[in-house]
């Protein structure tokens, strides 16, 4: 199949549209036209090369779209399908068989690795096309191409009826929030909530804690607008942290014993210190984000009362599972992620991970032109 795609050829570099061709799906694959795709974090960690798959390589990791073919031992869906894409995993290892696949043993390989987990890889130059092929397979499925080959393992059949430009990003972002909340943590009716940072990921998770019922839900920015959008979302409280010189105080004035969770999804270290002072005996803090620098560490007497930290892949969702149960609640109008997003041409890429990185959208969702 020839498609077009957004290389990234150098760090920090601009994307480079290309024509190359995309293999025919193996037994196990799926191919897919791309109709939207996300913009993540993710993706800007691996331009900046804080990640470090191999280039030139197609990015995209919150894929939707239409299949187009399958492989002959696909059963799960044919084409036509509408389909969301998520993070892979090998399937057979522990996490993956006890359903955490999140924490597959092959995470790195499964997602990172710009290869299948052969170490085969399903892009190629097109025919008479200067330059190296690009690699693929990021995610299981590198959705910066009009078409991507996807794996039965990460693709989730998904209702035709509802717009796949504001689905696409609950393969990953918004699965990452919510998930974190309702799965990871396991956020309990009547209990405490903070989450730090309110981007796509921090307020996918304060709907979540509304969602679970939540009695407190305290959302920490330093920027008002994200703050008030928490405020609509479900916050029942919110702290400007650049307005406060005591952010476990500020915390601690909401909740006097402390919060029974907490979610970090900004990477900040002044965030995870003050979280986990923050914390209520037996409290449960996540985070999702990296945490730079030496002094991002935790002394581990501060964690005496029975309070626990919690890394966070993905939000240890099952994607077949919690895709669909969020589209549930976004049909009931619980899950509004409509509100978060942002659109932009397949070919504005640049533009939208220019707006992404200054905080001027949440979201950016890429949408492909309508095949002629």
């Amino acid at each position: 199949m020839s498609a077009r795609a957004a290389v990234l050829e150098t760090r920090d570099g601009a994307f480079e549209m290309r024509d190359i061709t995309v293999d025919d799906p193996r037994p196990d694959e799926v191919l897919v036209r791309m109709v939207a795709t996300g913009i993540c974090a993710t993706d800007a960690h691996v331009r900046a090369r804080r990640i470090a798959t191999p280039l030139p390589v197609v990015l995209g990791h919150e894929g939707a779209g239409v299949v187009e073919r399958v492989g002959a031992a696909v059963t799960a869906v044919r084409p036509g399908d509408h389909v969301v894409l998520s993070y892979h995993s090998c399937g057979v290892c522990p996490p993956c068989v006890a359903a955490h696949p999140a924490y597959c043993d092959r995470v790195w390989d499964a997602n990172f690795a710009g290869a299948r987990l052969d170490g085969t890889n399903g892009l190629h130059a097109a025919d008479g096309a200067d330059g190296v092929a690009p690699r693929g397979h990021f995610f299981g499925q590198s959705s910066f191409a009009t078409y991507a080959l996807a794996h039965r393992r990460n693709t989730v059949k998904v209702p035709a009826d509802l717009p796949l430009e504001v689905l696409a990003p609950l393969g990953c972002g918004f699965q990452t929030g919510a998930g974190a909340v309702l799965t990871a943590l396991g956020v309990t009716r009547g209990s405490s909530f903070a989450v730090f940072g309110t981007g796509a990921v921090g307020l996918a998770a304060v709907m979540a804690a509304r969602i679970a019922g939540a009695a407190t839900i305290i959302a920490v920015e330093v920027e008002q607008a994200r703050l008030d959008l928490a405020r609509e979302l479900g916050a029942t409280h919110v702290v400007d942290a650049g307005r406060v010189d005591d952010l476990t105080g500020a915390l601690r004035a909401v909740v006097p014993r402390g919060t029974d969770f907490a979610l970090d999804t900004s990477g900040r270290t002044q965030n995870l210190t003050a979280g986990v002072d923050a914390l209520a005996p037996m409290g449960r803090f996540g985070f999702v984000a990296f945490h730079d620098g030496a002094d991002a560490m935790v002394d581990a007497s501060r964690l005496a009362v029975g309070q626990s930290l919690h890394g966070i892949i993905q939000g240890d969702a099952v994607p077949a599972l919690l895709i669909n149960e969020l589209i549930a609640l976004h049909r009931d109008g619980r899950f509004p992620v409509d509100r978060l997003t942002s659109h932009y041409n397949f070919a504005d890429i640049d533009t939208a991970f220019d707006d992404v990185a200054s905080g001027a959208v949440l979201k950016a969702v890429l949408r492909f032109p309508t095949p002629a």
